[in-house]
């Protein structure tokens, strides 16, 4: 890319990471809004993002799908060094699957500064369409966001067998397209074959699609449907039905320092 004139300093605006949130374009924050609104260069996450964010925006857009690190951030440093405000649309949260960080680590070679804008996490809106707790007193009060292991490795000691372990709440991202492996990574860790699992593809998007069951059947009702990918597996007992367990929090006979 050729040599850009930089704008003067106190022109320069920091390149702004973006969370999208889910694919309800309802669901970006007022800040991401706004951010977007007033962005002269927006470099966005592919078909993974909802156009409709993008439209009636004044800024130019580049689909970043068929672009590698080092043509994103050409982009990037091409608009900040002009002076533009140039924004990174990453899909739901950008800290989980984001790949923000070896962006992060360019731009810091380059002294060019950048700041994080949050977004609501695919995984929460998958709880919000299942209208379910993640976590629920005396059943579970963790919840782990992972991945099975597949083109990207995960290190051994946090495989799935040895997170079932823990019997908490558990959102699988990335893994619909080999359900029938996370069903007996997940068993074999101690999940029992009863334990509620649900599949929820496109969170919050008009086509959003839920297969429920138990964890031995749901690879077969996978199979069944057309499910194939951007979908989350949200697995452990908090999602079972007939806990009739309360919180403390609204108790009459619970004192509170805060409510």
């Amino acid at each position: 890319m050729e040599q850009v004139n930089m704008a003067p300093e106190e022109a320069l605006h920091p390149v702004v990471f973006l969370g999208a949130g889910p694919g309800d374009p309802e669901l970006i924050t007022l800040k991401g809004r706004r951010l977007l609104d007033d962005a002269d260069v927006v470099v966005y996450a592919g078909s993974l993002v909802n156009a409709a964010l993008l439209n009636g925006i004044r800024a130019v857009c580049h689909d970043s799908a068929p672009l590698d690190l080092v043509a994103i951030m050409g982009l990037l440093a091409e608009g900040y060094g002009r002076g533009l405000r140039v924004v990174r649309l990453h899909t739901g949260d950008p800290a989980i699957y984001g790949a923000i960080r070896e962006q992060m680590q360019w731009l810091d070679k380059k002294n060019i500064p950048y700041e994080v804008v949050p977004g609501v996490s695919s995984a929460l809106a998958a709880a919000a369409a299942l209208k379910k707790e993640l976590t629920v007193p005396e059943v579970t009060q963790t919840v782990i966001f992972t991945r099975q292991a597949g083109r990207t490795p995960v290190p051994e000691r946090e495989s799935l067998r040895n997170l079932a372990a823990a019997q908490a709440t558990m959102c699988i991202f990335l893994s619909v397209s080999m359900i029938a492996a996370v069903v007996d990574d997940l068993l074999a860790g101690g999940y029992s074959a009863d334990t509620p699992v649900a599949v929820v593809e496109r969170a919050s998007w008009p086509d959003q699609q839920i297969v429920r069951g138990s964890l031995d059947e749901i690879a077969g009702k996978i199979r069944d449907s057309r499910i194939r990918k951007t979908a989350m597996i949200v697995v452990g007992p908090a999602l079972a039905d007939d806990s009739q367990i309360v919180s403390k929090l609204y108790d009459a006979g619970f004192s509170h320092q805060y409510r």
